[in-house]
């Protein structure tokens, strides 16, 4: 497997558009994927862009670029859409239990959240508060302290409200995290903090160690990889808010998300059964 980091969500600037630099790092990104994508078949691939390239002033620029450095097309989902594929992905992870789970994803620049039982979703919603715009919104320098991360929290909780009070009223059995921050925090209760899952004391254990060191590069912990340093106090708020709007205890850690779900979407499209009609 192929796999770059470029967090494109940390290009974009005050007036909308993507800087030059974090543009570039996703065009080295499409130049090597072209290399290995030679062979396929236009029917044998599908590319998907999220939240950034929803909101970017320069997005369409961009993409006639992306898309020529590809060599395939690039679609740019909608929230929904890609919450929907976030689930398809971890159902297919997840034990088929029959029972009502709630899945939440945190990216850079949205957080999908999605009520549903066995392969079926029953509720798909995207939040606009991630953990790339998070942190350079609250943490632009990386100082952190008391006052920053308490504005994040109740940044992001905003965000979050609606769709907690929304998905409360209906209900789930327990609670899944995918994606990176999910995994990163789950790995940090896990190795730092001896807990089977993410839970609510470890993460605020983890705050408050972050509060205390002032800045992610003198935070030490085990767990906790060096690239995810930059964007681990967005991290942190989202999740905290995550576990406040939707009063969770603790979290399990799923490791299919997007990418898992574009597969299993493309396997249905050529088998004939198109998984969002069937969903």
């Amino acid at each position: 497997m192929l796999k770059e980091t470029v967090r494109l969500a940390a290009g974009l600037q005050a007036d909308g558009h993507l800087d030059a630099a974090s543009q570039q790092r996703a065009l080295l990104a499409l130049h090597r994927f072209a290399e290995r994508l030679r062979s396929f078949g236009p029917n044998r691939v599908r590319v998907v862009a999220t939240n950034t390239l929803r909101v970017a002033a320069n997005a369409k620029h961009f993409l006639a670029g992306a898309e020529a450095a590809l060599g395939f097309p690039i679609e740019v989902i909608s929230g929904v859409e890609e919450a929907r594929l976030i689930y398809e992905g971890a159902a297919h992870d997840l034990p088929r239990d029959g029972q009502q789970r709630l899945v939440v994803d945190i990216g850079g620049g949205s957080t999908e959240c999605i009520l549903g039982k066995d392969y079926i979703p029953e509720s798909l919603e995207s939040c606009y508060v991630g953990c790339v715009s998070l942190t350079r919104r609250f943490f632009p320098e990386g100082e952190v302290n008391k006052a920053s991360m308490e504005e994040a929290i109740d940044f992001a909780r905003t965000s979050l409200g609606a769709v907690g009070t929304q998905y409360r009223r209906k209900g789930w059995r327990y609670a899944v995290g995918t994606s990176g921050t999910a995994k990163a925090l789950t790995q940090i209760a896990q190795m730092q903090f001896q807990r089977d899952l993410l839970d609510r004391n470890s993460l605020h254990d983890l705050q408050r160690r972050l509060i205390k060191a002032g800045h992610p590069d003198r935070l030490e912990v085990k767990g906790m990889r060096l690239d995810r340093r930059p964007v681990i106090a967005g991290g942190i708020a989202v999740m905290r808010a995550v576990f406040d709007e939707f009063d969770l205890a603790s979290m399990r850690y799923c490791p299919a998300a997007l990418r898992e779900g574009v597969l299993y979407d493309l396997l249905g499209r050529s088998s004939g059964q198109d998984m969002r009609a069937v969903t």
